[in-house]
């Protein structure tokens, strides 16, 4: 079994904080600032940088960790940052035993759940609870490396799926653009182009004889000869309706699991059926409330087994092309800049509860896009969109083995079995029961 140390005896813990007042925006030049918020991710303090002192800074690799309800949750910086009043920065003395340190931590729920319980009506972890939290840790330093190996390699298989995924889809999303935003396929023809082979995102040359190669006014601005302009709701189904049984068991994904980024949630669980959205695969979920809209909290609808019916909030707007559109199509749609700014622009309510209504969106305007071009879209993303989804649904099987072996190897339950030889060949985990 594993022996315990203090956190302190083999770290230092740097507090986090914050700069006066709450001004930020998400892509600016100030310097990264990483806070404790519901979803992990830097944001940029403006105008004024407020701390400057190297010892209060994260270094990339440093461990930031949650030490306000939700106190433990991990993450690692992957730049230098200052971070807000709900992290601190774990700083191993050890170099080489960061990732074990982060697992470690990852492991102890039962004792972050003791410290919130203690603390105030906020759940709070002082530096002092930090300082004596005690912390598995084996004596022989290449267990504490294999024990790392093992579950790092895990972690960095779902990292690089995770990054896959979104390669993938915003090599859907830069076609989605380039044929009906910028209609760069007509342009190239105008211009030429498309004859002296210059190639465009997901159009092969055959495919060129689709588009016509004329630009003229309308309501919308420039748009394709021949393809006219309707409301979004011509084109697109707003909250259709879909059938489920009150107290019905079924897959429920909650606004904390709708992703900011890539099409799948992280999780989604069984719950019986009480009020909210519906929807079924081929369906888009739009948050429609403020900060999620803004935030960019958006889903496409492909983890359900075939006829099943799932729910979520009802701050969900769920959008569902009409044939000839594929039903990728509405997701491309709904993470585009100008669809955002226009659902953004449409919100109404009092402060810190604003939200888009439904019917606003039938102000929307779209090309009316022809068949055979509707049909082209659809053979070119869908593969995209089907080997995105392969890598999410790896990372789950990988994430669910992860999570069955973090406490049991932490906590020496599981036994790395010949730890040095692990390192040098591949290792093996054993029983020591």
């Amino acid at each position: 079994m594993a022996g315990d140390k203090h956190l302190g005896e083999v770290s230092k813990i740097i507090m986090g904080q914050s700069p006066p007042g709450e001004t930020y925006n998400e892509h600016g030049d100030g310097f990264p600032f990483f806070q404790g918020v519901a979803d992990f991710g830097y944001r940029f303090p403006t105008p004024r940088v407020y701390c400057t002192a190297p010892s209060r800074l994260a270094k990339p690799g440093d461990i930031l960790l949650s030490v306000r309800a939700p106190i433990g949750r991990v993450n690692i910086a992957d730049r230098e940052c200052a971070v807000g009043r709900g992290l601190c920065i774990i700083r191993a003395h050890n170099p080489e035993d960061t990732r074990y340190l982060e697992f470690a931590l990852r492991a102890i729920e039962s004792q972050w759940d003791a410290i919130e319980g203690s603390g105030s009506v906020f759940g709070n972890a002082t530096r002092r609870d930090l300082e004596i939290l005690p912390i598995p840790w084996p004596e022989e330093a290449s267990q504490r490396y294999a024990i790392a190996h093992i579950l790092g390699t895990l972690d960095d298989k779902i990292e690089l799926n995770r990054r896959m995924s979104e390669t993938l889809e915003a090599m859907a999303r830069a076609i989605f653009k380039s044929w009906f935003l910028d209609f760069e396929p007509v342009r190239a023809k105008m211009e030429g182009r498309w004859r002296r082979g210059e190639s465009l995102p997901g159009l092969p040359a055959h495919l060129y004889d689709l588009f016509p190669n004329r630009l003229v006014d309308s309501e919308l601005g420039e748009i394709p000869e021949g393809w006219g302009v309707a409301s979004l709701p011509e084109l697109i189904e707003i909250n259709p309706p879909r059938v489920l049984n009150k107290s019905e068991i079924a897959p429920y994904l909650d606004m904390a699991n709708m992703p900011t980024r890539g099409h799948t949630p992280s999780e989604i669980i069984e719950r019986a059926f009480g009020s909210g959205m519906r929807f079924m695969n081929g369906d888009t979920l739009v948050a429609r409330i403020t900060p999620c809209l803004e935030n960019g909290k958006t889903a496409f609808v492909d983890f359900l087994q075939n006829g099943q019916i799932g729910w979520g909030s009802t701050e969900y707007i769920v959008l569902r092309p009409k044939p000839p559109l594929p039903e990728e199509f509405a997701y491309c749609l709904a993470r585009s800049n100008v669809f955002r700014e226009f659902a953004i622009q449409s919100m109404s309510g009092t402060s810190g509860r604003q939200r888009v209504q439904a019917d606003s969106l039938s102000h929307f305007l779209l090309p009316r896009i022809p068949k055979p071009v509707a049909e082209a879209f659809g053979l070119a993303i869908r593969p995209l969109f089907m080997r995105s989804s392969a890598a999410v649904r790896e990372s789950r099987a990988l994430a669910a083995l992860r999570d069955a072996l973090l406490p049991k190897l932490i906590s020496g339950e599981l036994r790395v079995w010949d730890a040095e030889k692990f390192m040098k060949e591949g290792g093996y985990v054993d029983s020591d029961q």
